[in-house]
């Protein structure tokens, strides 16, 4: 028995899936099997049960379960105490960014954050992914993500989840230079009422944007007729120019819209605002490198 095999056992209980374990681990899913097998065969009893659509834990699965995860908590708390006698800092730290986050880069210098973290930290490995908000408030919460960067779509932060707001701004109705929307020629807002029967161009459903949008059209008593979606702003944007749509989206940094040949319109009746947030566990980080991470991210960042 091993450390190895151990970690291997605990993935797939978690998953219920031999190929999901292996991808999580990075791994081809023969050997994640093979190892498992071998940790029965040691051990003289059936861990899993295979013979269902997806794999469950036999009685002494149940039981031996919780030890093999008190191990794997040992076998990184005696790592860790080594490297703080010799000051390195190691380990696997997983961030998540909303869907389209790229867009946001003139707000955030993100890579500029994960390459001083990495020349200051080289043996910590950071795996980046992109998702969309709902998806990485689970994967926060299952301990698949450390850290991630979100949309808001409600007023309060999720259970179990700690928050710092990094950008709150008005969501607004961009629209094309000859949209009737646009009368009178200077009107400058647009309430959430008029959007009704209109096609409109947002990002999709799960992310922070989207549910703003949705919740507060289900509060007016109408469903948003969406006739376009993506995952960028500015694509969105491109979208309205050409007379697709009412793209609704934050506010678009200076010259954006006029580049576009753009109005833009802050929605009214209630006012909509778009919040992006820095989120992690409430109960903190998993490992050291994590929290180092987290608060290189909560200085770095900061509010805009």
């Amino acid at each position: 028995m091993d450390i190895r095999q151990l970690r291997y056992f605990v993935t797939v209980a978690e998953e219920a899936n031999f190929t999901r374990a292996a991808a999580r681990l990075h791994l081809a899913q023969p050997g994640v099997s093979a190892q498992v097998r071998q940790l029965e065969k040691e051990l003289g009893h059936p861990l899993l049960d295979r013979s269902g659509r997806s794999v469950t834990l036999t009685e002494v699965g149940e039981a031996v379960l919780p030890y093999a995860r008190a191990a794997l908590t040992a076998v990184e708390a005696v790592r860790q105490t080594a490297d703080e006698f010799t000051g390195l800092l190691r380990g696997h730290v997983t961030l998540g960014l909303v869907s389209g986050a790229a867009a946001a880069a003139h707000r955030f210098d993100l890579a500029g954050l994960l390459a001083g973290f990495h020349e200051d930290h080289p043996r910590v490995e950071i795996a980046l992914t992109e998702d969309t908000s709902e998806r990485m408030l689970t994967a926060l919460h299952r301990g698949e993500l450390d850290i991630a960067v979100i949309g808001l779509a409600a007023e309060e932060p999720p259970p179990g989840i700690s928050l710092q707001v990094l950008v709150d701004e008005p969501l607004v109705a961009a629209v094309a230079p000859d949209d009737p929307a646009l009368t009178p020629p200077d009107r400058t807002t647009i309430p959430l009422a008029e959007l009704r029967d209109r096609p409109l161009i947002s990002l999709p459903r799960g992310t922070g944007l989207r549910g703003v949008l949705d919740r507060a059209c289900a509060r007016a008593g109408f469903q948003p007729r969406i006739a376009f979606e993506a995952a960028a702003p500015l694509f969105l944007a491109q979208l309205a120019a050409r007379g697709l749509g009412v793209a609704v989206v934050p506010a678009l940094p200076a010259g954006t819209a006029s580049a576009f040949g753009l109005r833009t319109l802050q929605i009214t009746e209630p006012r909509l605002r778009g919040r992006v947030a820095l989120a992690w566990r409430t109960d903190g980080p998993s490992s050291p490198a994590a929290t180092v991470f987290l608060d290189l991210l909560r200085t770095g960042l900061g509010p805009t």
